[in-house]
């Protein structure tokens, strides 16, 4: 599949991997697509409840993290693709930037959507941000999935990822 032809295209990748970085490089090659990442929806809801806006949010995403993931749990407990069938149900192209579950793989790869994960080291992660909740399933239950339409590694800059995806392009 290709990813031009994807209205869906997924995003896996630890925290602080560049998940996002990649997303605008995406989107600046592919104008007609919009990111809706899963977290947007757990952060609006986090928000609402603790009277927050996003960008306070953003500006202490460490803080707020396990906050976060146990209002994401609730969710799936609730329904396992809770988050994914709010972001699904959206129309037009949408770029997914936070693929973290099996489960959410699995719905994504059965909606054809073209699926990649980005890898970075720890140690390049941790001089990007502060790392917690490292062995969260959240974290860690697509370390070892392998069938991914593209594996891109970022560990350089911006420059060199974006030219590992105008290959993929």
């Amino acid at each position: 599949m290709s990813m031009r032809k994807a209205s869906i295209i997924a995003i896996s990748g630890k925290q602080f991997s560049g998940k996002d970085q990649l997303t605008e490089i995406l989107i600046k090659h592919l104008p007609n697509f919009t990111q809706i990442p899963l977290a947007l929806a757990i952060k609006q809801a986090y928000g609402e409840k603790y009277g927050l806006s996003l960008d306070e949010i953003e500006a202490n995403k460490a803080q707020h993290r396990p906050g976060l993931i146990k209002l994401g749990d609730w969710g799936r407990s609730q329904d396992p693709d809770y988050w994914l069938k709010q972001v699904l149900e959206s129309s037009g192209n949408k770029i997914i930037s936070d693929v973290r579950l099996k489960r959410e793989y699995d719905l994504l790869k059965a909606q054809d959507a073209f699926l990649i994960r980005l890898e970075a080291s720890r140690e390049i992660r941790s001089q990007r941000g502060t790392l917690v909740s490292e062995n969260d399933l959240t974290e860690c239950d697509l370390d070892n999935t392998s069938h991914w339409d593209a594996l891109l590694r970022n560990e350089g800059s911006i420059q060199e990822l974006e030219e590992q995806l105008k290959k993929l392009l």
